[in-house]
């Protein structure tokens, strides 16, 4: 089975799991290097509902948001990488710079967002609300960042690299 959908494909996929009865929980972010701190966040998430849909920021509005050093992986890596994932159902990527849009199209069950994130902060908590859904918020692991990890890095090889 594919889990890399077009949002389309995905509303349809989500349509007819929602009519077994399933909850979606939907989740986004750049995911730029995958970490342990990520694989315990979808973990978690994934405890939340039925099917997990990861919506995964394209190389666009990955650059918009962190700058033009990132992504450090091309969109399409990152997406397989993640769609490998046995707690990913089903990743999409948006070109957007936030999911607000996603969201309202898909209208998931719960809306999942990193403890580094205040639900006040949430993008996407109203319109969820609306429609009898919640927001998830899971504690994030201290420590564990791509930030980090290329700090890490630099710091250990330099310009050595």
């Amino acid at each position: 089975m594919n889990k890399i959908l077009d949002r389309a494909v995905l509303k349809d996929k989500l349509d007819a799991l929602r009519k077994q009865g399933q909850k979606i929980a939907f989740t986004n972010g750049c995911f730029d290097i995958l970490h342990v701190g990520h694989v315990r966040y979808l973990q978690e998430a994934k405890k939340t509902a039925d099917v997990l849909v990861l919506a995964l920021n394209s190389d666009s509005s990955v650059r918009s948001i962190k700058g033009e050093k990132r992504p450090l992986v091309p969109e399409e890596e990152r997406a397989l990488v993640l769609a490998a994932l046995e707690c990913v159902d089903f990743v999409t990527v948006f070109p957007e710079l936030t999911p607000l849009e996603l969201i309202c199209y898909l209208k998931p069950d719960i809306l999942i967002k990193g403890g580094d994130w205040p639900e006040d902060k949430v993008i996407g908590r109203n319109e969820i609300r609306q429609w009898g859904g919640h927001v998830k918020i899971i504690p994030e692991v201290a420590g564990k960042s791509t930030t980090n990890i290329v700090e890490k890095i630099i710091s250990v090889y330099g310009s050595e690299i």
